[in-house]
């Protein structure tokens, strides 16, 4: 009988960082010219290669969609060479298509592995979600708190005003009661209008970014990869799944998902040591853009295992033919 192959993430974390860079690569010449579809093809072929070469029996859990939608890194393809462990993966070749058609910061390549069932198989529905840094007593601020009380929470628990308190969300006619509610604090708000991960990932590394705080609804496949983020980086999160008709709740039930109501905390969307990939495609507070330049071209990737907290930053100079 062939014994199971572990999860070795220290061997595969080097293949996942490559996974990323291939896909941001791909994308480069695709930048600010307004074609997302394009960008994100591009990303997503060379995602879906790359993958295909590692000693991996790999099972993509977030992916692009149901497999009548994508044709390809569909939600439950197999990739790898099948030689390897069985693992859970979760991706996005091209967080930010539209940052990336027009140009805009926190576009990311975005890619995690963890141990085989180790990920919330969310469904492609929305997720409201609430994300800091690390450092915080667990349960500090919930989902079920108003608006403001979250903040006014944080803000005790940092030991400073709500006045000193930045809060990301996307900028959404659907938050408009929520913008209103943060801003009555005296606290900051700093609206994207996209990628969210990035936005949550903002969150621990709040002297860096300055960011306090997520807050929002925005994709729950989105909020499984900020939990492998943040599983990594250190930081709490919280999401509920939010059903607007009878074809979503029938999305979540296909994934295995049965109380429609429950809240996840970020060890319960992870639940296992992961690993996790993102390289910068037009750059941010996080991750630099793609330098292009006669004869080369650079990225930088950030490598993060939640099994040591380890972090790396790793700059990828290579030669290309004009």
């Amino acid at each position: 009988m062939t014994q199971p192959v572990d999860f070795n993430d220290r061997m595969l974390s080097l293949g996942l960082a490559r996974v990323a860079e291939q896909a941001a690569i791909a994308s480069a010449s695709l930048i600010g010219r307004g074609d997302e579809k394009a960008a994100d093809q591009a990303a997503v072929n060379a995602m879906r290669e790359q993958l295909n070469l590692l000693d991996i029996a790999g099972t993509v859990v977030i992916g692009e969609g149901e497999r009548d939608e994508a044709p390809m890194l569909y939600i439950g393809e197999e990739v790898g060479t099948g030689s390897g462990p069985a693992v859970d993966i979760a991706l996005d070749p091209l967080e930010g298509t539209t940052l990336t058609a027009k140009d805009m910061p926190n576009a990311l390549t975005v890619i995690a592995m963890g141990p085989r069932g180790s990920m919330l198989h969310a469904p492609d529905v929305y997720m409201d979600k609430l994300a800091i840094g690390p450092g915080f007593s667990e349960g500090i601020v919930t989902l079920d708190m108003p608006y403001a009380t979250r903040v006014s929470a944080l803000a005790s628990e940092k030991g400073c005003a709500p006045r000193d308190i930045t809060v990301c969300m996307l900028e959404r006619p659907r938050h408009e009661e929520m913008i209103a509610a943060v801003r009555s604090t005296g606290a900051s708000i700093r609206l994207i209008t996209d990628g969210d991960v990035a936005g949550v990932m903002h969150c621990a590394e709040p002297d860096l970014t300055g960011i306090d705080m997520y807050m929002g609804t925005g994709g729950a496949p989105e909020g499984v990869l900020a939990a492998s983020a943040l599983k990594c980086m250190g930081g709490q999160i919280v999401g509920r799944l939010l059903f607007r008709n009878d074809d979503e709740r029938r999305r979540a039930s296909t994934a295995g998902i049965e109380d429609l109501d429950r809240i996840y905390t970020r060890d319960e969307m992870v639940t296992q040591d992961v690993i996790f990939a993102a390289t910068g495609v037009t750059g941010g507070t996080l991750l630099p853009a793609i330098k292009r330049e006669i004869g080369y071209i650079t990225t930088e990737t950030i490598l993060m295992r939640s099994k040591t907290g380890s972090v790396r930053r790793m700059t990828y100079r290579l030669p290309v033919k004009d």
